[in-house]
Parts: C-alpha cells; sequence; structure tokens
C-alpha cells in the first residue's frame, strides 16, 4: 500500500470517528471564521471544527492530486489537548497519533 492510500485510510478512519463522536458538522463555519491565521485556527474553530473543514479536506486534496505529503508535522498532541473532554476523543487521539507517524517516516 502506497503513502498515500496510507494516509487517505486513515484520513476515513478519522471522518469516521468524529461521526461517531457526534462532531461532524452539517454547515461550515462563516468563511471568516475558516479564514484564520493562527495555527489549528484556534482563535476561531474548535478542534473538531479545523479537522472537518480545514485538516481533512486540504489533505485529501493532497492524496488525490497524488502531491507530496506534509513531513515531520504533529496534530496529536494539540488534538489530544483540545478533545480531552470530548466523548470518545481517545479513538480520534490515536488516529491523529497514526497519522503523525506516517508522516514522520
Amino acid at each position: 500500500m502506497t503513502l498515500h492510500q496510507q494516509c487517505e485510510q486513515l484520513l476515513d478512519e478519522l471522518e469516521q470517528l468524529l461521526d461517531a463522536c457526534d462532531l461532524l458538522q452539517s454547515e461550515p463555519p462563516s468563511p471568516k471564521r475558516l479564514a484564520s491565521t493562527e495555527p489549528f485556527a484556534v482563535d476561531t474553530l474548535d478542534c473538531h471544527e479545523w479537522l472537518q473543514w480545514i485538516f481533512l479536506p486540504k489533505m485529501r486534496a493532497l492524496v488525490v492530486a497524488r502531491q507530496p505529503l506534509p513531513s515531520n508535522f504533529e496534530i496529536a498532541p494539540y488534538v489530544e489537548e483540545a478533545m480531552k473532554e470530548h466523548q470518545g476523543a481517545t479513538a480520534v487521539v490515536k488516529v491523529t497519533y497514526r497519522i503523525d507517524a506516517l508522516l514522520t517516516q
């Protein structure tokens, strides 16, 4: 399995886990909230919103276009801290650690 295929599989898993935790939204945040320039859009979005509306679409676009994937980055520590109060967050955190590990190879 290629790196892109493995990444796609983990992105699908992340989206499914967010859905299972009732964290997926049907309506996107306002363009103003999405336009944040802060890391993880911490000033305008909750973690699950950032994952759904920024991280997943950008990563999927790279995977579909077979573009180089980011390397040596970590999202899991942020996700772990930001989602510590959410039910089911453990599974979401685990898959983000797996994404980090895959892209740090």
